[in-house]
């Protein structure tokens, strides 16, 4: 039976959503072909955590593991990483230099999916609409009136890397601007600041099935808060319908537009592209490589 390596936690806040997507992985994959193996990663340790919790270095040299004197390679990897360093390109370009394969997408296209502003500017030559945006790093000038003519308000201020929806705020006055910067600011150095678009929130998963990139049933988003945001994502505050409301030609335009966007970029294994829908128009959030796998999670649901 093949070794595979079931990598979880990271070096980012989703760490905690990481280790539940992992052990998810871990509980269900099909224990008649493959060992399961969970490998925390921190920036403290890299460690197998075996069922009685007991924890073994990982030699980095070769991501090989010693249990009992006996060494363990991995013939596989599962990529479970949400954030850095398993979505932003690091283990995916490790990984390829020792020749060890993994599920998720190559490095290029983690690090240019996991970077907003840099994603968004790929996809437009495609003809794929996005919000209109303004960015700012951190010690430049904040402009606030510059801003607002821009984008309008409401606006949407949000980490240029990272994910959760943490650190992102909706801003309805002016006056919230600067909190909302300063807060995304202690996620990352680069913001990027949206117009509102009001409209219908879907997201629709994308993966390589049998040879063929097929997308999957669209899932719609109803959140409770002002938007959906980690409460709403994590702790049960929307309801996610799947398959999602839309009209037909609407619906099969959102997954044609998915599955455009995984052979634009060259993708592997599965993404998640997010949208918001205003009438027949459709405007794309982000793209995510490395989607959560909790049993809350929107892929599995779709799948």
């Amino acid at each position: 039976m093949k070794n595979i390596a079931i990598i979880m936690g990271g070096y980012s806040s989703e760490y905690k959503i990481s280790l539940i997507s992992g052990n998810v992985v871990y509980q269900f994959l099909d224990k008649t072909k493959f060992n399961g193996f969970r490998i925390h990663i921190f920036k403290e340790k890299w460690v197998y955590v075996d069922a009685n919790d007991t924890e073994f270095p990982i030699d980095r040299n070769d991501f090989s593991v010693t249990v009992d004197g006996k060494k363990i390679i991995f013939d596989c990897v599962f990529n479970a990483i949400h954030g850095t360093p398993g979505e932003d390109g690091l283990m995916q370009a490790y990984f390829e230099l020792l020749g060890i394969p993994q599920t998720s997408c190559d490095y290029y296209q983690a690090a240019l999916t996991f970077n907003k502003r840099d994603l968004l500017s790929v996809l437009k030559p495609y003809g794929i609409k996005t919000a209109t945006s303004y960015y700012l790093n951190k010690g430049d000038h904040i402009d606030t009136s510059e801003i607002v003519n821009k984008v309008g308000l409401p606006c949407f201020v949000k980490p240029n890397c990272g994910g959760s929806s943490i650190g992102t705020s909706r801003v309805n006055k002016a006056e919230d601007l600067q909190m909302a910067i300063e807060l995304a600011l202690k996620v990352d150095s680069q913001i990027i600041i949206e117009e509102f678009i009001q409209g219908t929130e879907v997201t629709c998963g994308v993966i390589q099935w049998q040879g063929q990139i097929m997308a999957l049933p669209i899932t719609e988003i109803v959140s409770q808060k002002e938007f959906f945001d980690f409460e709403a994502k994590y702790q049960g505050q929307s309801e996610e319908i799947t398959p999602a409301r839309l009209p037909q030609d609407v619906y099969n335009q959102v997954q044609r537009n998915s599955e455009a966007i995984y052979k634009a970029l060259d993708c592997k294994g599965m993404i998640r592209v997010d949208y918001i829908i205003r009438d027949t128009n459709i405007f794309v959030i982000e793209v995510n490589t490395t989607p959560g796998f909790s049993e809350a999670s929107i892929i599995p649901q779709q799948a």
